[in-house]
């Protein structure tokens, strides 16, 4: 089988594809053959030398994320069988094989069934974004553990960045789980992205006050849940946050908190990394997930506000360059046919 692989940390230019030996399903594992394997910052950032500590040196498979179908089960393995559907998550945390090959081998746990209907598109697209946005909606000490429809009734979550795939991810839950939804943006094309994703209003931060507008359109409440992707918004969100809420940041960064401000709202701060979430918040996380991807609310590409950025498995490199350069959209790979 093929595997892109890096020898050493460095550049896109360090990957390049070989030839390996295809990999057997132990006990309670899943062969899965990726059709298309996904590319997060997450995934650069580890072969650039700069990602996730996990304990794993190089030669390593990148990325975490993908869709395929199931190639052959090990002993053990129960409600999966060859020929089905999946998505897989965390791949390659703590492991040197990502999804960037034609053949994966993983836990059962990391393997999720998806319906027949829907597109390995949508399978590649969740894992660490969907997964993150999962737990930033569930963070706060009065919220719901899990999302489903109604979780987040009568609420109102504020997304920074719906345009990103985060964003999108956490418009798209929110929205089944019942919530209004604010978004946040920096320009026309992505405002119209994040309100195809299904934003209630979306507000450009380059033109308009944003802490006055969420206020406005909560009758002066604010928000309950703030979905945070640059640390720089902070003070803005603790203006547009409603006493008692939650701001739920899920991007590196060093950060000043304007404590009182905090205090006088009794706001909560939050700092979300999906690879170290304990065992049930993982597991709620995915099986959420999984229940509104086949009840087919989760949705890709751009008329669902996430283009979907193709690459052929031999310009792997192109694709990782396409993230670390701020693509707008899903980044995808196409390991092997569908």
């Amino acid at each position: 089988m093929r595997a892109a692989v890096f020898e050493e940390p460095g550049p896109a230019s360090v990957l390049r594809i070989v030839e390996r030996d295809m990999p057997p399903a132990g006990a309670d594992e899943v062969r899965v053959r990726i059709v298309l394997s996904a590319v997060n910052p997450t995934d650069t950032g580890t072969r650039a030398g700069r990602g996730v500590p996990d304990g794993v040196s190089p030669p390593r498979v990148p990325n975490q994320d993908g869709a395929g179908v199931v190639d052959a089960i090990g002993e053990g393995v129960t409600g999966l069988e060859p020929g089905d559907r999946v998505w897989v998550w965390d791949a390659g945390y703590g492991r040197e094989n990502g999804t960037a090959q034609e053949y994966v081998v993983l836990p059962r746990r990391q393997v999720v069934r998806m319906n027949d209907d829907v597109p390995f598109e949508v399978g590649a697209a969740l894992g660490i974004p969907a997964l993150t946005a999962h737990r930033c909606l569930t963070l706060a000490s009065d919220g719901p553990p899990r999302l489903g429809p109604d979780a987040l009734a009568g609420r109102t979550v504020l997304v920074a960045g719906g345009a990103g795939a985060v964003g999108n991810a956490a418009i798209q839950l929110a929205k089944w789980a019942g919530a209004t939804v604010l978004s946040t943006v920096s320009s026309k094309e992505k405002a119209d992205l994040a309100a195809a994703a299904g934003a209630d209003a979306v507000l450009n931060y380059r033109e308009e006050d944003v802490a006055a507008r969420v206020r406005e359109l909560t009758g002066g409440a604010g928000a309950h849940v703030v979905v945070e992707v640059n640390t720089d918004n902070l003070r803005t969100d603790l203006s547009a946050v409603a006493s008692g809420g939650n701001i739920a940041i899920y991007v590196a960064g060093e950060v000043a908190i304007p404590s009182f401000k905090a205090m006088l709202k009794n706001a909560s701060l939050d700092f979300v990394l999906t690879y170290t979430t304990t065992t049930e918040e993982k597991d709620n996380a995915v099986d959420a997930v999984g229940e509104a991807v086949n009840a087919g609310v989760f949705r890709v590409g751009e008329e669902a506000g996430l283009p979907i950025l193709r690459y052929p498995f031999e310009r792997i490199a192109d694709a990782h360059e396409a993230v670390e350069q701020h693509a707008v959209g899903k980044v995808v790979i196409e390991v092997t046919g569908p």
